[in-house]
């Protein structure tokens, strides 16, 4: 009997917002990376510049879980960057949080 199934060899593009959202979650893990060194460095004496960059690394990523998720809406293209992006906005997101509620930033 023959294979029913038809495979289509027909390029797929990516989806730009998921694109987008993994770049922002790629800026967002850099901050977290920076503010978590400096405030490691210093001794948890770091002062409101780092406390504020770290605050605004976690709108950052927010903002990148936002985008991704938005991006999943977009017609025709492949959804993998957009769950890459959502995700790892998602988990930088938690890192941020998880940083604030044990008051290292």
């Amino acid at each position: 009997m023959a294979d029913k199934r038809r495979y289509s060899f027909i390029e797929v593009k990516r989806s730009k917002g998921g694109v987008r959202s993994a770049r922002i979650a790629l800026a967002a893990l850099v901050c977290f990376a920076v503010c978590v060194a400096v405030s490691f460095a210093m001794k948890g004496s770091a002062g409101p510049y780092i406390g504020a960059l770290s605050f605004s690394g976690m709108l950052l990523s927010l903002y990148g879980f936002y985008v991704g998720m938005r991006s999943f809406e977009e017609k025709e293209v492949s959804p993998t960057w957009s769950v890459i992006g959502a995700i790892a906005s998602g988990v930088v997101a938690v890192g941020y949080l998880t940083l604030f509620l044990t008051g290292i930033g």
